[in-house]
């Protein structure tokens, strides 16, 4: 196994296990407290909730394609079409989890406004665009990818 993608595996790891612990230990009593705080939205704190795992279960397939990917890497199979279709699954992913919690964003906001907490609608903000900055990275190295491999196959045709 080569050395850098052993780190980026090993990076890929540790960034499962903070959302792990989050999923299991922080959102629960998250939902029960804020459906506590606001009991007239109790219903969407739920849907909210149900959203934010469904993010956690997204999440956790853009980390399997990334290990896929890394996994071609070590294999010489960088350029194939299976990376293609790696990156166009983190793709996918990615602005799903960012879709999500755009979705969710009219909640933050009522919390916010209930809490008189405004800072908090920016940092909801932050949370829902980072993923798709992800996915907009993934969709510009499939493209590169595909570039490549099509200069590769021209190549290997003029020889």
């Amino acid at each position: 196994m080569k050395p850098e993608t052993l780190f980026l595996k090993i990076a890929v790891f540790l960034m499962a296990v903070p959302v792990l612990a989050l999923c299991i230990f922080v959102i629960p009593g998250l939902t029960v407290g804020v459906g506590e705080f606001i009991p007239e939205f109790s219903f969407w704190v739920q849907v909210a909730s149900i959203g934010i795992y469904l993010s956690a279960i997204l999440y956790f397939l853009v980390l399997y394609q990334s290990l896929k990917l890394l996994r071609y890497i070590d294999k010489n199979k960088a350029f194939s079409k299976l990376s293609v279709t790696a990156l166009k699954y983190i793709k996918y992913y990615a602005a799903t989890i960012s879709m999500l919690f755009l979705l969710a964003m009219p909640l933050v906001y009522i919390v916010a406004e209930k809490d008189d907490a405004p800072g908090l609608i920016i940092i909801g903000m932050v949370i829902a665009l980072a993923p798709m900055v992800v996915a907009v990275f993934a969709a510009v190295l499939q493209k590169l990818l595909k570039n490549a491999m099509e200069i590769k196959t021209e190549n290997d045709l003029t020889v």
